[in-house]
């Protein structure tokens, strides 16, 4: 990768934060394995004044989502049960479904359907849904608080007043990002018969040596924790009604109040904290194919089916009416991450195969398999919807490359 060119990168995230976009960023690069790059910029905590820097914990959100696909994965190696299985099989209060009918108004307003196969969970397909999506099912769920935060108490009871609600839609049918994984989470507990925190340190993390990723911030971590910032004037997560305030920096959660210290709820899909070194771990893992320095965690077949697309198209074709953390035109979904399938479809530079996926707070991961690279940005801003930071960034990594 030419120096020149990445430090095109370097200025493009320092503006970011003299523009009061960001309050800062970490990026960290690696090609074939090699570390390329690494630059932080601007603050974790504006009102200490504390810098970002490599050792930062932030907020991973949404992309808790890949570990836990990766770790339901390898009890799919085990052979302790198939990706057509019905979560119902594991979690019974996923009996006798209702979706609603299609133009419902009305909560009320289901019918009969089948319950989620934990394929249909991996994909987003399954007809659940996230509270800050537009709809009947999200209103309802956003009503109850249905959103999986650290202080909502344990994984199960959640997942059965989930299970009370109709599905936004017949499973298979659609594509609409969701607390599928949330309820992945739970089946991992039922069939491991552990502590879904306790399975991923076991599986993942102390395998891949993630020592700082976990439910919450590690014992000592004090203000190495990242404050989160937004630039909205309400609820950093509320996107229905997403309203930009005089302050693009307010302050919504900082380290000695926040609610990850406390953390009881292990929420598979959006509950993770950690650092830009653990998770490049994590994502050089996939990058090999399964592998790691210390040994296999998936099997090379296996991590090649889940980077495949498993949708009938793109996202786009399955008429979504959802947030995303990606483009839905020439990307694909595969189990835990989206899949380049078109790269001008897309939009933006990139090869036919990228796997990534991101968190709210703009954090994102991804890696290329034809060119050897992965990269990992972290920041801690709500909602990631806010800039286009994602395909600029994309754009300066394909530039800085020199082939």
């Amino acid at each position: 990768m030419r120096s020149d060119r990445l430090e095109r990168i370097r200025r493009w995230q320092q503006r970011y934060v003299d523009e009061g976009k960001y309050p800062g960023s970490a990026l960290l690069i690696r090609r074939r394995g090699e570390e390329q790059y690494f630059h932080a910029a601007g603050l974790r905590n504006i009102e200490e004044n504390l810098p970002f820097t490599r050792d930062t914990l932030v907020r991973l959100y949404s992309m808790t989502k890949p570990v836990t696909s990766v770790a339901v994965m390898s009890l799919l190696e085990q052979g302790l049960f198939h990706l057509d299985a019905p979560v119902s099989d594991f979690l019974p209060e996923f009996n006798d479904m209702q979706a609603l009918v299609p133009g419902a108004t009305q909560i009320s307003q289901t019918k009969p359907c089948a319950a989620p196969t934990l394929h249909q969970l991996l994909t987003h397909t399954s007809g659940l849904s996230y509270p800050f999506n537009p709809g009947v099912l999200p209103e309802v769920m956003a009503q109850e608080d249905l959103l999986f935060k650290p202080d909502h108490g344990s994984l199960a009871p959640m997942v059965t007043r989930l299970a009370g609600l109709p599905l936004a839609f017949q499973p298979g049918t659609r594509w609409e990002y969701s607390v599928a994984t949330d309820v992945l989470g739970r089946v991992a507990e039922v069939v491991s018969g552990k502590p879904l925190g306790r399975f991923l340190q076991e599986e993942i993390f102390e395998p891949l040596e993630m020592t700082e990723t976990g439910f919450q911030p590690p014992s000592g971590a004090g203000s190495r924790f990242a404050s989160l910032y937004t630039p909205l004037a309400a609820d950093a997560m509320a996107l229905n009604s997403a309203v930009t305030g005089a302050d693009s920096l307010r302050l919504t959660d900082s380290y000695p109040h926040s609610p990850f210290w406390r953390a009881e709820m292990h929420s598979g899909g959006g509950g993770l904290i950690g650092t830009i070194d653990d998770y490049m771990k994590f994502t050089e893992m996939l990058r090999r194919r399964g592998r790691s320095q210390s040994g296999i965690i998936i099997s090379s077949q296996t991590a090649d089916f889940m980077m495949q697309n498993h949708l009938t198209g793109d996202i786009a074709s399955m008429g979504p009416q959802s947030f995303a953390e990606q483009p839905m035109e020439g990307m694909g979904f595969g189990l835990g991450g989206a899949v380049v399938l078109n790269p001008a479809r897309a939009r933006c530079p990139g090869s036919v195969g990228d796997f990534s996926w991101g968190g709210i707070a703009s954090t994102f991961f991804w890696l290329d398999r034809q060119l050897d690279v992965s990269v990992v940005f972290l920041t801690q801003l709500a909602p990631s919807s806010s800039y286009p930071a994602r395909p600029e960034l994309k754009a300066l990594i394909h530039g800085a490359i020199a082939e």
